[in-house]
């Protein structure tokens, strides 16, 4: 995974929880790429198709609350998130978000400095948060070197066999 995201931003509001990112209906399935068709489908019907190509996903407050599911960001970077940017995550969200790979960003006011559309740009080993479309820039949370090593290698089953086979 590179350090720099550049993709065009979706946003959604305050308290997006884990059984709007994936329905529960959807826990049966253990395809990944399946579980990515429907992401946020209750809150967009569309985001699949617009989140395809590579999109980073903007929240507001408590970005992931609700049940512990690891299978929400997992359908989130299957459908094509290349990272998330809320003011503030749920705690177990976050966690399993750089577990599977996915990097999550907290940045204060990004709801109010990015539209659906924008492009942004993200140096994750910074926290520097670009919006290039108009010309913003804001700081995010940097974030530590061990969790970007975890990212790098494509999250923490990935890291701790590299680290394993090392020995």
């Amino acid at each position: 995974m590179e350090s720099k995201i550049k993709a065009n931003a979706i946003v959604f509001g305050n308290n997006i929880d884990s059984d709007v990112i994936l329905p529960g209906k959807y826990l049966v399935l253990v395809d990944p790429y399946e579980l990515g068709k429907h992401a946020l489908e209750s809150l967009d019907t569309d985001f699949v198709n617009k989140a395809k190509d590579g999109v980073v996903l903007i929240g507001g407050k408590n970005f992931g609350c609700g049940s512990s599911r690891e299978q929400a960001p997992l359908a989130l970077k299957y459908a094509g998130v290349k990272c998330v940017i809320a003011e503030s995550f749920a705690r177990i969200f976050y966690r399993n978000s750089i577990n599977i790979g996915l990097p999550v960003i907290e940045c204060k006011n990004i709801s109010s400095v990015v539209k659906t559309g924008d492009t942004i740009t993200i140096d994750l080993e910074t926290g520097k948060i670009q919006n290039q479309t108009n010309k913003q820039t804001l700081q995010g949370t940097m974030l530590p070197s061990f969790i970007m090593e975890i990212l790098s290698d494509g999250g923490l089953i990935e890291n701790l066999h590299k680290r394993m086979n090392k020995k």
